[in-house]
This record gives structure tokens, C-alpha cells and sequence, in this order.
């Protein structure tokens, strides 16, 4: 992903919080030629027994996530196939009304973290059960009401076998946070007004990141 220097994340933690806020990914690999690259949304948390700190760039971050073994990129993710996962963070159109000044062109703010790693496959029943209660933990505790999932896990063992779970050991990752850094202090303050005042979640959090950078 190319990032201009001004759009770079402020701090690693700007990367690791986008991704625990929106964990949904899209994760790419190579495929053959006649078939091309594959691609597949799927939920990704970071390892709960990993207990580091993140490097600048992540460099050894463990990931978990699953996806359905019915699906051919299942098929297709072996031991050491590199992906790539994407994760999407808020965004906004920025209209050049906005800007209040002529010339002017319109924009799109956004922010984006590229990870790359290498995969590492979960072949037992028991550790991809681990790694549906591990996510069902995270996403409870981030998204719902806190679900007690134990009169639920017989249900998980028997659906279990349609489970691919696998770790992602990351190799790098790269954060864009394009929220108008180049413009004057003035007109930036005007994005996040107008972002503020839409009554739209997805421009609330765009303006919260705006009014975050140093």
C-alpha cells in the first residue's frame, strides 16, 4: 500500500486499536492463473496467549481466524502461503464546499491497515474450537452483551468440522490515516465539523480520528 509520509499512523497503537475496532478482513492470496487471486471476509483477532508488546510495523503480531472449509481458499491457504489482510476503519467524502475556497477538488478521507504475514494452518478439532471460543470471547466483550457461551459448546463440536482455523504470523503492516493532514488548521477544522453534524456513525469516527492527530 503506498502511504505518503504525512498520512502515516501517528503510533503503532493507532494500527492495533483500527484493527480490534473493525476486525472484519479481507484477506487476499495468490491463486492460480486460471483462477486468479482469492479473497474472503473473515474475522480476525489478535492471539489472546500472546502476550508482547506490537513493533512499529507488527513484525511478529499473531493473528487467529476461520473460515468455512467449504470454501476453496481453505483449500488453498497451506503452511508459509503469504496473505494479505485488510482491514477498512471510518471514511468520508469530503466535499469541496467544505473547503470554502476555489480552486478546489474533492477527496476521500479514509483509514486503512495493510497487513502481511504468513499462514499457519490449525489442523485439530480441539485448537479450532479454541479459536471459535477465543473469537466469540473478543467479539462479545468489543460488540454484544457480554453472551455466556458454555450451553452453546456441544452446538460448536458438531459443527466444528467445518471449520478452517489458522494463525497469520505478521511479517509487516501499514496504516494509511488520510484525514486531510494537508491542509491549513482551519480548513481541517471545517472537515470535522461538517463530518460531525451529518448524524452518520461512520462520519462521528472520522471526525473523532481528526480531531486525535498530533
Amino acid at each position: 500500500m503506498f502511504v505518503p509520509s504525512h498520512y502515516r499512523a501517528p503510533d503503532v497503537s493507532w494500527m492495533v486499536d483500527l484493527m480490534r475496532r473493525n476486525p472484519l478482513a479481507l484477506m487476499a492470496s495468490n491463486g492460480t492463473p486460471a483462477d486468479g487471486p482469492f479473497a474472503t471476509h473473515l474475522p480476525v483477532i489478535t492471539d489472546p496467549g500472546w502476550a508482547g508488546e506490537p513493533e512499529s510495523d507488527l513484525a511478529g503480531l499473531p493473528l487467529l481466524a476461520h473460515l468455512n472449509r467449504a470454501n476453496p481458499h481453505w483449500a488453498a491457504l497451506e503452511n508459509g502461503t503469504a496473505v494479505l489482510l485488510s482491514f477498512t476503519g471510518p471514511n468520508a467524502y469530503v466535499s469541496p464546499t467544505v473547503y470554502d475556497i476555489n480552486p478546489a477538488a474533492p477527496t476521500w478521507n479514509f483509514t486503512s491497515v495493510h497487513v502481511h504475514g504468513v499462514v499457519e494452518r490449525i489442523e485439530s478439532s480441539e485448537e479450532t474450537l479454541d479459536v471459535v471460543r477465543a473469537t466469540v470471547r473478543a467479539f462479545e466483550q468489543d460488540f454484544g452483551d457480554s453472551w455466556d457461551m458454555s450451553r452453546s459448546i456441544d452446538y460448536f463440536r458438531r459443527i466444528v468440522s467445518a471449520v478452517g482455523a489458522f494463525r497469520v504470523r505478521v511479517t509487516k503492516a501499514e496504516g494509511m490515516f488520510k484525514l486531510s493532514q494537508e491542509q491549513r488548521p482551519e480548513v481541517r477544522e471545517r472537515v470535522v465539523r461538517s463530518f460531525a453534524g451529518r448524524g452518520c456513525t461512520r462520519h462521528a469516527q472520522t471526525a473523532e480520528l481528526m480531531d486525535r492527530l498530533p
